[in-house]
């Protein structure tokens, strides 16, 4: 009876491994699941409430490393996108190797009333945000806005952007597009006269918005040819973004890359060039007026050529001394020869010959 006891007894503890088993596997799913819900950035503030002019401490976490945040004051927990926001009071910082950050933010009154938000997100690379929700004291509160009730719902089939650039845009002036949409309306109301927002941002800042009515009807299951105007700032240059928003949804995105003005450079250039040079004729001229005068000796007069007696040649020019060869020049008598006159010439009275 004993052996048969004994043999058994082992049965038990690979049950007791068994339940073991069923527990901890029961244990860890919901452990599993809580590391999944919570594997995206987190912010939090250091205080819910503050006024105007007041700081609050912004720290998150598992956000990816070396990236670049904004950190915005919003109204109306942000529907309008950031056209709601205190933007001039905005902060950026750089997330940390570890995947967190901290940073103090001015407590600005957004444009929009609240409920407010503290809204951070990422300013390159792959896009993630969070809300935290915040209060600024004194500042106005308002119901939410309603959604639109219609059943319009309006899609970009295609997308292109028109146009070239002048020779007054090379020399600065705004350039400017025509953004050329194809809509197509797959609600179930007709769309007539839709309002559309066209955005330009530039690098990392957000776009700035401007409303633009189409005058025309988009009828269900129909589509049609929108076009809209984009124009840039004067001297404007570099790689820009061109958005076209329906309501609080994002149609399309188009790039721009826009030359610099190298007539504006070369305006400048020039411009330098002329200053350097009057500048080097003044300076010349106020030395030359300034500096010390010395007196010069006159100069001695040119010697002039000998008086020539001979006569002059065949051209009226005065000939080469000699006049005559050497061997029709008169001989002269050697000096012992000449005597005086004689006596007989001598007394030869007047008037005889």
């Amino acid at each position: 009876m004993n052996p048969c006891r004994c043999a058994g007894t082992p049965a038990r503890p690979s049950a007791v491994v068994t339940v073991l088993v069923l527990v901890l596997l029961a244990l860890g799913a919901p452990l599993t699941g809580g590391a999944k819900a919570a594997e995206g950035p987190t912010a939090k503030v250091s205080q819910a409430e503050a006024g105007t002019g007041g700081t609050v401490t912004v720290t998150g976490a598992r956000w990816r490393p070396r990236a670049l945040l904004t950190l915005l004051i919003c109204g109306q927990n942000m529907i309008g996108g950031t056209n709601s926001c205190a933007n001039g009071d905005g902060r950026a910082v750089t997330v940390g190797a570890d995947g967190t950050f901290t940073k103090k933010l001015p407590v600005a009154e957004p444009p929009k009333p609240c409920p407010c938000v503290i809204h951070i997100a990422t300013a390159t690379g792959e896009a993630a945000a969070a809300d935290v929700a915040f209060k600024v004291a004194g500042h106005p509160v308002a119901p939410l806005p309603k959604e639109r009730s219609g059943g319009e719902r309006l899609s970009v089939l295609s997308a292109r952007l028109d146009g070239s650039n002048g020779l007054l845009t090379w020399f600065g002036a705004p350039p400017s597009r025509r953004l050329v949409v194809t809509v197509g309306n797959l609600g179930s109301t007709p769309a007539r006269d839709p309002v559309f927002e066209v955005g330009t941002s530039h690098g990392v800042f957000a776009p700035s918005w401007e409303e633009q009515r189409w005058r025309g009807t988009i009828q269900p299951g129909k589509k049609a040819q929108v076009k809209l105007d984009v124009e840039l700032s004067a001297g404007a240059h570099g790689d820009y973004l061109v958005s076209l928003r329906y309501g609080s949804k994002l149609l399309v995105e188009q790039p721009w890359a826009v030359g610099r003005p190298w007539g504006v450079t070369l305006f400048w250039v020039l411009l330098c060039v002329v200053a350097a040079a009057t500048v080097f004729r003044i300076g010349m001229a106020v030395v030359d007026k300034v500096r010390p005068r010395t007196a010069r000796a006159a100069p001695p007069p040119p010697a002039s050529p000998p008086p020539s007696t001979g006569p002059a040649g065949a051209n009226g020019a005065r000939p080469a001394l000699p006049w005559f060869t050497p061997d029709t020049a008169p001989e002269a008598p050697p000096h012992h020869q000449i005597s005086a006159p004689s006596e007989e010439i001598r007394s030869t009275p007047k008037g005889t010959t």
